[in-house]
């Protein structure tokens, strides 16, 4: 039988999805030290205000704090630091040129594990204005509303 890639969850930035409109997205590598890539196990990221940016060719992860390991005493690092993302050349001169031209944003989605391998999740995203964000509740609202009623239209039937 094949296996088939299971990704599982470690963290995951909802904000993102509420502030901007996702375009594309990526998975890349990220490059850990020590003891970070058990705090990722641990699911101890946080991924809010954080973004990516290409420096010269290569693409960082900026504003993520991965907690200190509680067992790893001197061979922690500084859980803010700037982490490079691994991705292949063409990718990120891709990147380059839609945050250059277009004036998207990098912003990581979420972190998960594959293969035992910790990814990342990149968005191309476009800012949303305030009132994209009413609309955007609006139809949440909405949608919630007629899922109640069809619950409730289902009991009264059996």
């Amino acid at each position: 039988m094949a296996k088939e890639n299971e990704h599982k969850q470690m963290a995951q930035n909802r904000k993102a999805r509420h502030d901007y409109f996702i375009l594309e997205t990526y998975e890349a590598g990220i490059e850990l030290k020590g003891t970070e890539v058990k705090s990722v196990r641990a699911g101890r990221v946080n991924l809010q205000d954080s973004y990516a940016r290409v420096e010269k060719g290569q693409c960082w992860l900026l504003n993520v704090h991965i907690s200190p390991y509680e067992a790893g005493n001197r061979f922690n690092v500084d859980p803010m630091r700037p982490r490079r993302l691994l991705m292949h050349r063409r990718e990120i001169l891709k990147l380059q040129s839609a945050i250059k031209e277009r004036g998207y944003t990098l912003v990581p989605l979420s972190f998960y594990l594959k293969d035992s391998l910790v990814k990342v999740e990149l968005g191309v995203a476009q800012g949303k204005k305030q009132y994209d964000k009413r609309d955007d509740e609006a139809d949440r609202s909405a949608k919630r509303e007629s899922a109640r009623a069809v619950k409730e239209g289902q009991r009264y039937q059996e």
